[in-house]
């Protein structure tokens, strides 16, 4: 908790409060200290017709209600312009790194809010020991979708001096969601404002895990919340546990038997190099020899960097799962094709491939995999959404029933049908 009238950071130093209007000196406790400060001087330089202006010494009552109408209702445009005052004292034109810095402000603000108010729904805060950091890595995938002046985008270190106006900002919020969406959450979970409980159970899905089996999960709040957004919007509110080899063993048979029928479920993975990748499977997967599923199935990636690979239309092998052939593959896998797959999990459990040259022909993804050929010692399976309805058990005839030839021939060896009179016969149809 912060001292009252400051902000404590994690190492100790005590910066003064923002003058915010009357009755909102408790932000500073729900947000870390330079989101606070940004949004401090983003509002200061905005009158209350929400223009810019030179900076006043206090944030008026004026200047948070017309701040806060832009960045919660307004559009891309009059959200861009309190940005740029978040980033920029000058207002005029930004460097990248500028931009990359208040995304990562952003991100960590996010965690910190949602942490503070208790919100994480069973997720933890931090990734695994080890991992890179969430924070960095979501900053970099929203800094990704920027277009620069001229075309560019934000990939990597020699576009971080470019320069960034009013107009590549308002493309930007426009075209990647989550920012809006992140200053929404801040602002509503930080001030306490128009809190929307829908809203954050979209956003961050309720964890569901036996509380008796907890285990530390491959995922943290971010990249849920990242794969969260891809999902179909009724399959957001909630994530089962159906498999994870920490508590349920490294078996393909177990692995068959947890997740077949099991619905619309996430298959992610951490190789042994530290990458986290998997697909979504849109229905439930069904040991058989066919390819099944649909063109809402997609790949992913989560560490080291975040991205989703929507379907490309050049076939249908969206979804495969098989075992005990002796003549087709037996595995898991999805995109691609037998023997080729953008992801895939061998039978022989514990290793896989994930192939793409130059990418995955169902997926248009990249490889996954640190590896071609990788080994994994972590995965977890997630149900998404409501657990699907069990479908009431068909009475089945035998064939001894359907075909008088087979009983004959039964009759005629000697055997008789064990069976009879301890069985209802089916109805006929």
């Amino acid at each position: 908790m912060g001292c009252p009238g400051c902000i404590c950071g994690s190492d100790n130093r005590q910066v003064s409060s923002p003058p915010w209007p009357s009755g909102f000196g408790h932000v500073g406790d729900a947000l870390p200290p330079e989101m606070v400060t940004r949004l401090f001087e983003g509002m200061r330089r905005v009158d209350g017709s929400g223009k810019a202006k030179g900076p006043s010494e206090r944030v008026s009552q004026e200047q948070f209600t017309a701040s806060m109408s832009h960045l919660l209702k307004g559009t891309a445009e009059e959200k861009s312009l309190v940005i740029l005052n978040m980033i920029s004292a000058s207002g005029g034109p930004v460097k990248a790194r500028d931009v990359h810095k208040f995304t990562e402000d952003l991100v960590g603000s996010v965690v910190h809010v949602l942490n503070y108010r208790r919100q994480l729904r069973g997720w933890s805060q931090k990734p695994p020991p080890g991992s890179p950091s969430r924070v960095q890595v979501l900053a970099a995938q929203l800094c990704s979708e920027m277009r620069l002046q001229g075309g560019g985008k934000l990939l990597g270190p020699q576009w971080l001096d470019r320069d960034c106006d009013r107009a590549v900002l308002e493309d930007w919020v426009f075209r990647a969601h989550h920012v809006a969406t992140f200053l929404s959450l801040v602002i509503h979970q930080g001030f306490l404002l128009l809190r929307s409980s829908l809203e954050l159970a979209t956003l961050v899905p309720e964890r569901q895990v036996d509380p008796q089996r907890e285990f530390a999960s491959i995922l943290d709040v971010l990249s849920v919340i990242y794969i969260n957004s891809h999902l179909p919007q009724e399959r957001r509110l909630r994530w089962r546990l159906l498999f994870a080899t920490e508590l349920h063993g490294n078996s393909f048979a177990q692995l068959c038997g947890r997740i077949a029928h099991g619905g619309p479920c996430l298959v992610l993975l951490e190789d042994c190099d530290g990458h986290v990748f998997g697909g979504f499977a849109s229905c439930s997967w069904e040991v058989k020899p066919q390819f099944q599923g649909d063109d809402r199935c997609f790949l992913l990636s989560i560490s080291p960097s975040m991205a989703v690979y929507t379907c490309t239309g050049y076939n249908d092998h969206y979804m495969y799962l098989n075992q005990g052939q002796q003549t087709i593959p037996n595995g898991l896998g999805m995109g691609g094709q037998h023997g080729y797959f953008g992801l895939w999990i061998d039978v022989d459990f514990g290793k896989g491939h994930s192939k793409a040259k130059p990418t995955c022909t169902t997926y248009g993804s990249p490889q996954l995999s640190a590896q071609e050929d990788f080994q994994f010692q972590k995965m977890e399976v997630w149900a998404v959404g409501d657990a699907p309805k069990a479908e009431p058990v068909r009475k089945t005839r035998s064939i001894l029933d359907i075909d008088p030839e087979a009983r004959a021939l039964l009759e005629a060896s000697g055997r008789g049908r064990h069976s009879e009179g301890l069985r209802e016969v089916p109805d006929e149809q």
